[in-house]
């Protein structure tokens, strides 16, 4: 049984930390490094930058598949 999804603020996740459910490439650990802010600024948050620890690799996703926990875990397991 998977945990239930997190509840999750978009302005609040800048250096969380995140753990893949199926690590790839010895990339388990991630955190947020940044939050990509829309134009104009008035506009929600949809996407975030994750940067894995271990290769120090980094990508752009939308913020809401952080929720899914087939994909992520919330901290570092």
């Amino acid at each position: 049984m998977l945990p239930t999804p997190p509840r999750l603020n978009p302005k609040k996740l800048l250096l969380s930390k995140w753990t893949a459910a199926s690590p790839r490439n010895k990339e388990k650990h991630f955190i947020v490094t940044q939050l990509i802010e829309p134009e104009p600024p008035d506009i929600k948050i949809e996407f975030i930058e994750l940067e894995a620890v271990y290769s120090g690799r980094s990508f752009i996703l939308p913020w809401h598949e952080l929720t899914d926990p087939h994909q992520w875990l919330q901290g570092w397991k």
